[in-house]
């Protein structure tokens, strides 16, 4: 396994999340548009690609959202390497370099419709908080939280 910190100009990174983005437009149906709207990846400075024998299999991402808050973005696994543990090891890199620039806690929104997501965020220690701003007025998000 190898874990590569980068940004969102990585090709391997936007190949994942192609994937991503075609995995949510299923599972988020009539709600995709609006979810899909804040999930651009241009700009995004702390990406991280996880490789399995030199193909990348997974990616996740954060960005801030306050001067001690960020938010985590983009998490996936090709489903062919999935339960493996590599979202696990995707999301504790991404909290130890969040950590790292300086930031105290983590916020990050999924939705109903990927129990797996939240089963995993909350192995990892995320508790459920209400639903932040633009997802509060939506009853398919889940809004999660942990500090660093």
């Amino acid at each position: 396994m190898n874990i590569k910190r980068t940004n969102s100009d990585d090709i391997d990174f936007i190949n994942l999340v192609a994937l991503l983005d075609k995995d949510l437009a299923i599972r988020d149906g009539d709600d995709h548009a609006f979810y899909n709207q804040f999930n651009k990846t241009d700009k995004i400075k702390h990406t991280i690609v996880y490789y399995e024998n030199d193909v990348p299999v997974g990616c996740g991402a954060f960005r801030e959202k306050e001067s001690d808050k960020t938010e985590i973005k983009r998490m996936y696994v090709h489903p062919d390497y999935r339960k493996k543990g590599i979202a696990s090891a995707i999301l504790k890199e991404l909290e130890i370099w969040a950590k790292e620039v300086g930031y105290t806690y983590t916020i990050l929104e999924t939705g109903k419709n990927q129990p797996e997501a939240i089963n995993l965020y909350q192995k990892l220690n995320y508790t459920i908080i209400p639903n932040y701003p633009p997802y509060e007025e939506m009853d398919n998000s889940v809004c999660m939280k942990k500090t660093l």
